[in-house]
């Protein structure tokens, strides 16, 4: 069934962009495009005007690759989180969840994606590659690799794991707590709070699965 022709070229552009945003559909869109309509125009120009500041002034950090303001951001500059402590996650949403426990206080390196060959995604398409130097000269200790339970979580758990376990660092990764197949970002905090507290050796993990 062809979709109705708008009223207005403009609606229709605002729609087609505003569906093209992950889980709205078309009809989502326009009803959402209708909404900012309805209301007085300054809503419509602070939402255009805050999503024109997130893409112009927000990027990533050019030392841990999570999003920030500027070149560092501000984890990786307050000086009082643990430098020998690193956590290695998928992206930005998994540092949020571990953030909200309260029970990490070291810095993070967001890969920006798992490695996934059935969709094209490969080792040299994630921030693996400057993990060791980084590691290297940095001072740290302890590698903690907090990805999914999931087959592509493991897989790039494994990558990682490889690329670092000649290091003379400790390598471990969380309880399993969080479920088998489940993002951390849906992991209920306690749940998420007590992986990180209790997490095991990387190579205990292996032989366990």
């Amino acid at each position: 069934m062809n979709e109705p022709t708008l009223p207005s070229r403009i609606l229709e552009n605002a729609v087609t962009e505003i569906a093209k945003l992950p889980g709205i559909g078309r009809k989502t869109a326009l009803r959402l495009a209708l909404h900012l309509l309805s209301r007085d125009k300054e809503v419509g120009l602070k939402l255009a005007e805050a999503i024109h500041a997130l893409v112009r002034d927000v990027k990533t950090c050019r030392v841990c690759h999570n999003i920030s303001e500027s070149d560092l951001c501000d984890i990786c500059s307050d000086p009082r989180r643990d430098a020998s402590r690193l956590c290695v996650v998928e992206d930005v949403r998994d540092v949020l969840a571990i953030e909200n426990t309260g029970q990490f206080r070291g810095k993070y390196h967001v890969l920006g994606g798992l490695i996934n060959p059935m969709a094209g995604i490969g080792p040299s398409d994630i921030a693996v590659a400057d993990l060791p130097e980084r590691i290297q000269t940095t001072g740290v200790q302890e590698l903690i690799i907090a990805l999914p339970s999931t087959a592509e979580g493991d897989t790039t758990a494994f990558f990682v794991f490889k690329k670092t376990k000649d290091l003379s660092i400790q390598i471990t990764t969380l309880a399993r707590g969080v479920a088998i197949g489940e993002e951390l970002e849906y992991a209920d905090e306690i749940t998420l709070a007590r992986s990180i507290q209790y997490r095991i050796p990387f190579e205990t993990s292996i032989k366990s699965l």
